[in-house]
């Protein structure tokens, strides 16, 4: 019997590309990859990329007769975010308190800088409620509806539908939200988004703007959702959230959608680095998926790293969320020459117009630079370009452009350049941003970065890889074969999961009782949550966490449940390795509870091959490439024809379907037996000077 009688879709649509990844009935996978937005081609680039693995015509639907599931993740609600697109929002907090949101924190991360410049704020208006419930949950001023509804009707006649109540207080004494939004309803707002839902925690500042950051996203969430399953009709239509589990699309929030896309390329990652930990002497890796846009960069060393209170685009969210570091250092970084420094970054020419080679007038970016070095060959990259999307990378463009830069850069400091220099330069710029983005997560967190594996994913990961790895003293960069497309993978490994979260705030010597009665509370309802999208109760497991801190301190550091001593030892040891010192004169306090239950997703299927003894591979052909100020002699090779056991030495270009991946001089990939890929640094010497014949002058 067939195990997989339909079509899956697992789909990144990122900023710049969305990658397709469909598994056929028979089990074997295929991918897509196409431009996120290309109007005069098609109305959604996820949809179309499903019509053309399906090869229905446009316009007709996708039925459930020969598509399964459909597992995504999205930048909508990412992109609405950062450009500050979202659905106009009122704000209804507690009287006394309309400026708390703007207030804030009044930390300045910046601290020497003399123009502070604050986030644009998200709502669009605000109403005090007369309400007040104290600390105790002693109501301090009663709740005046009719107040409350004279003024959600003036805010209903200007055009506003979306709604965010946070209420002092109300994460632990909601009765005075759960009115306000009865109210809210009953008026007519389409989106009421309250903060003990959204955000069931203490402090109302961070509280209040993740609940702002779902009434805020939810509803360009929901017409997007709504849209692509009107095309789809009765399939099922899966969402990955930020905390790298799926959900049901109709139970998708704005405020889990931040990192939906980077999360499936966490997973992957992890899944992946799992599967060849044999080979790489361990599964601890440093995550580096370069994609169109920018980097996102992630740390593993066991188990999926969460932040639970974090800042995306200036905005403070206390929601479940994969732990990344984003950098504005893309292939669509936009180059610039300010008349005395290169820049890279960060803005960027995203897919329309994109880079100068995408043939749509765009700037110089850092896909450009590589075009310019050799390091993309236009003959080798996918043909999704021009009036028809069907034409190669317009290299033509590309060192015209370098030709004039240089120029001017000569001009302007005294100093001539060639056009690969130039390029070069603004590499090396790009892979600093990089590594730097690498260290925050790594060294500065007290691990040694030396000791892990660089995994590098996205459509632009490869090309940088070694580069970033030298310049961190890493000696090791793995890369699977859907590394191109290794996000959109990702989704299709990922488990579905639910995650509630509940405030604690009691020392723990008294609180374990209590704790293990709300985690029980929790674990029931996030059960409960799983079973209604589907998931059969057999399968369901469920992880106890407890955020724990110093009493006196506000960072609280995550670690499972267990009994007293338990939780102190696994405290201590996360403290000692993030501050290197420990408070044992304080008490530890627990300031939340948190509860996952996971749905198990399909585990990757890749079996061992046959491998053949070491030998280097034969190149399709060779190609110069510009690397350190000098030109090579580079063998270009088809990684679609690499056989487990065979190894290149660089200089090297990989070309493969859906990424292009360089061995800089001093490195040499090898195909393990999974089909995988693991490019080890040879000797420093090596490193410093490569065999002579390779190079030209």
């Amino acid at each position: 019997m067939n195990q997989h009688p339909r079509w899956q879709f697992w789909i990144d649509r990122g900023g710049t590309f969305t990658d397709i990844v469909g598994r056929r009935p028979n089990g074997s996978l295929v991918t897509h990859k196409l431009l996120s937005e290309n109007p005069e081609q098609y109305r959604d680039a996820a949809v179309a990329g499903i019509r053309h693995l399906l090869g229905t015509a446009p316009g007709e639907p996708i039925t459930p007769e020969r598509v399964e599931c459909v597992k995504m993740g999205t930048t909508v609600a990412t992109n609405a975010l950062l450009e500050r697109k979202g659905e106009p929002t009122l704000l209804v907090t507690t009287k006394g308190f309309r400026d708390a949101l703007r207030i804030a924190y009044q930390d300045r991360p910046r601290l020497f800088e003399r123009h502070i410049v604050l986030p644009e704020l998200l709502y669009t208006r605000v109403i005090e409620a007369q309400e007040r419930i104290g600390a105790d949950g002693t109501v301090v001023e009663p709740f005046d509806e009719a107040h409350l509804r004279e003024r959600l009707w003036a805010a209903f006649d200007a055009g506003l539908r979306s709604v965010a109540v946070v209420f002092m207080h109300g994460y632990r004494y909601p009765a005075h939200e759960i009115a306000a939004a009865k109210l809210a309803r009953e008026l007519g707002f389409t989106q009421v988004s309250v903060s003990h839902e959204v955000s069931p925690l203490m402090k109302l500042v961070s509280r209040g703007d993740t609940t702002v950051v779902d009434a805020y996203l939810s509803p360009i969430l929901r017409r997007y959702v709504e849209q692509v399953a009107s095309e789809m009709p009765g399939v099922k239509l899966f969402f990955m959230q930020s905390s790298g589990g799926l959900t049901d699309a109709h139970a998708f929030q704005g405020k889990d959608a931040i990192l939906s896309g980077p999360a499936g390329g966490i997973v992957g990652m992890v899944r992946t680095a799992q599967l060849a930990k044999n080979d790489l002497g361990g599964d601890k890796v440093i995550g580096f998926d370069m994609g169109g846009t920018s980097t996102d960069v992630s740390h593993f060393a066991g188990e999926f790293e969460r932040a639970f209170e974090t800042r995306v685009a200036g905005v403070r969210m206390r929601a479940p969320m994969m732990s990344i570091h984003t950098v504005a250092a893309g292939g669509g970084s936009i180059l610039s020459f300010d008349g005395a420094r290169f820049r890279a970054g960060p803005e960027s020419a995203g897919a329309n117009p994109g880079p100068a080679c995408y043939r749509r007038g765009g700037p110089l970016a850092v896909t450009d630079a590589n075009v310019m070095v050799g390091k993309i060959q236009p003959t080798w990259f996918p043909k999704v370009f021009g009036p028809n999307a069907d034409q190669a990378l317009d290299r033509d463009i590309v060192v015209a452009k370098f030709t004039e830069l240089a120029q001017r850069i000569a001009h302007a400091t005294g100093t001539p350049r060639t056009p690969e220099e130039v390029a070069e330069g603004f590499i090396d710029i790009a892979v600093g941003a990089m590594a730097n983005a690498i260290k925050k997560i790594s060294v500065a967190r007290g691990y040694d970065v030396t000791r892990y594996t660089l995994q590098c994913f996205g459509g632009a990961g490869g090309q940088h890889a070694c580069r970033v790895a030298d310049a961190l003293g890493m000696d090791r960069v793995f890369a699977h074969p859907l590394a191109g497309v290794l996000s959109a993978y990702g989704m299709g490994l990922a488990d579905q999961s639910v995650m509630r979260e509940a405030a604690v705030e009691l020392r723990l010597a008294d609180a374990l009782a209590t704790v293990a009665h709300r985690l029980d509370a929790l674990a029931a309802e996030a059960e409960g949550e799983l079973r209604r999208q589907g998931v059969s109760g057999g399968e369901i497991r469920t992880h106890r966490r407890v955020h724990v801190r110093y009493e006196g301190t506000d960072s609280a550091l995550v670690v499972p449940f267990g009994s007293a001593i338990e939780i102190q030892s696994a405290f201590e040891a996360a403290y000692r390795q993030r501050f290197a010192f420990l408070m044992q004169e304080r008490a530890l306090v627990v300031e939340a509870v948190s509860v996952e239950a996971v749905g198990a997703g399909d585990a990757p299927a890749e079996a061992p091959q046959a491998t053949l003894a070491p030998a280097a591979m034969p190149a399709a052909e060779t190609v110069k490439l510009f690397s350190g100020g000098r030109w090579w002699e580079a063998a270009l090779v088809v990684r679609e024809a690499a056989k487990p056991g065979l190894f290149i030495d660089g200089p090297a270009i990989i070309a493969e379907k859906n990424a292009t991946t360089v061995v800089e001089p001093g490195w040499r990939a090898r195909v393990t037996a999974l089909d995988h890929r693991c490019s080890n640094a040879c000797s420093p010497a090596r490193r410093a000077a490569p065999s002579a014949p390779r190079s030209i002058r």
